[in-house]
């Protein structure tokens, strides 16, 4: 039987991979399980201010306070005084003259309007503020 050469070190190269991928599922094995609870966002008619922080792409933070038809977003040192504007389904949308705040679910994201150039996206609420 003839073996091509290099064919050891090709075998080689598998197993060590295979060794350090067994040891990478050895390090989260017992790791405590992350318990994940989403936050919901209020009806666009509900009266009382609530406040959720979104980490987006690149670690970028949005702050937003929804409260009766409308939500404060902020990102930066900029603030967005946003309408809600009526969607289908799970999907929401607040806008104003320059920006869209917008998403489905528990992802949403922040563009320009006309544009829809993306300013964060990606974005994932993490905890309540108010």
């Amino acid at each position: 039987m003839k073996v091509e050469p290099g064919a050891n070190r090709r075998k080689r190269r598998l197993s060590i991979a295979a060794i350090g991928l067994t040891a990478l599922g050895a390090c989260t094995h017992g790791a405590p399980a992350v318990n994940w609870t989403p936050i919901a966002r209020p009806s666009p008619d509900d009266l009382a201010p609530m406040g959720i922080a979104y980490i987006c792409e690149g670690r970028k933070e949005v702050a937003v306070v929804y409260a009766r038809n409308r939500a404060s977003v902020t990102f930066g040192n900029k603030t967005w005084r946003t309408e809600y504007q009526p969607t289908g389904g799970n999907a929401f949308r607040y806008a104003d003259a320059s920006v869209e705040w917008l998403g489905r679910d528990d992802l949403a994201a922040l563009r320009e309007a006309g544009t829809a150039r993306p300013i964060a996206f990606n974005c994932r609420p993490t905890r309540r503020t108010t």
